[in-house]
């Protein structure tokens, strides 16, 4: 693109050319010449972006809605971490103590989740485990095992509580680079109310599904399998039977279709840091935990497991300075039926 200063160069070069004079930099009209160029210049900037949003290749935000609407797509929202809180009392209470829904608890970072159903610490028990989510979408609610530990506001009696499992299934909004992916793709594999990608488009049209994957003669000719997950795992059963329904409406006469909960992998995690002399390990640890938890969603149906992904996973994260993956000790390769999912995950200090 031109510089304002080459277009007033331009400028001064053409009136010479047509009117025999040269035009001093102080004059009237040398004024009047720069201004003209510093307009061309800023029009010459709004086609060159006009002509980016032109095209999905690279236009970007709202411009690349437009695009993707087009194709039938629209961009993700940001997610919610799910997954159990245990809350428990240091002695067992006589009678029940209830815990209502919307019960909030923290990691010691000041990442919030909150129960999503009311229960009960039944008398002469310990300890309940209630299903919960992050309170804020995004990947920020992913959270470790044993990482949710402070109580913000629970009944007269809980005095303590934790996370058994790991908290996953939280995605940011969908980005510009991963939308433009899926656009681009849906030109790639052009779906044709038959192949594989229509039958995974029409799945990822509905709310909640972050994946989808079909598999062909499945159980033989004319039948088709739809392996479905959602940003936290596996799909229940209210979103498979409606994303069922909608396949059978639009399926191709005389094939049998199914939309099925895909085999979940566990995939146990162990990494040693270093961090430094003057690293914050524990800090480091907590942000580490959080995406490895954040990378294992749905997203990873039929995918498979790599290291050297994970550990450009772990490796951006702020004060790391080394890393060594101890388990899984090789990579695991994707299969269409199967979503990795995370089992443990240890973090723990690289000796010197």
């Amino acid at each position: 693109m031109r510089t304002t200063e080459k277009i007033y160069q331009e400028l001064l070069t053409a009136f010479q050319e047509r009117s025999g004079y040269d035009a001093d930099d102080s004059c009237d009209l040398a004024v009047r010449l720069y201004a003209v160029a510093a307009q061309v210049q800023a029009l010459e900037c709004q086609a060159d972006w006009v002509l980016d949003q032109s095209f999905p290749q690279t236009a970007q935000g709202v411009y690349l809605d437009d695009h993707a609407a087009m194709r039938g797509i629209t961009r993700q929202e940001a997610a919610k971490a799910e997954g159990t809180l245990r809350i428990f009392a240091a002695d067992a209470p006589v009678g029940d103590i209830r815990i209502p829904q919307g019960s909030v608890c923290m990691t010691e970072s000041g990442v919030r989740f909150q129960t999503t159903q009311a229960a009960v610490l039944a008398a002469g028990e310990l300890a309940v485990d209630v299903p919960a989510e992050a309170l804020e979408g995004g990947s920020g609610g992913n959270a470790a095992a044993s990482s949710v530990t402070v109580l913000a506001a629970c009944p007269v009696g809980i005095t303590g509580c934790t996370n058994p499992t790991a908290f996953t299934g939280g995605t940011n909004a969908e980005d510009d680079k991963a939308l433009r992916a899926r656009v681009l793709a849906s030109y790639q594999r052009l779906p044709n109310g038959a192949n594989a990608a229509f039958y995974e488009e029409q799945a990822l049209k509905h709310e909640g599904v972050a994946a989808a994957v079909a598999v062909g003669r499945a159980r033989g000719i004319g039948t088709v399998d739809v392996y479905i997950a959602t940003a936290a795992g596996v799909p229940d059963e209210a979103l498979l039977k409606e994303v069922e329904t909608d396949l059978q409406a639009k399926r191709e006469i005389a094939v049998d279709v199914q939309v099925l909960v895909p085999t979940q992998s566990c995939v146990n995690v162990a990494v040693e840091l270093d961090v430094g002399e003057n690293g914050d390990f524990a800090a480091v640890k907590s942000a580490v935990e959080s995406a490895v938890a954040g990378w294992f969603t749905g997203k990873l149906l039929g995918n498979p497991v790599l290291l050297a992904e994970l550990g450009r996973l772990i490796y951006a994260v702020d004060g790391v300075k080394n890393y060594h993956i101890l388990s899984p000790s090789t990579d695991m390769a994707g299969n269409s039926t199967t979503l990795p999912t995370l089992g443990t995950l240890a973090v723990t200090e690289m000796e010197a």
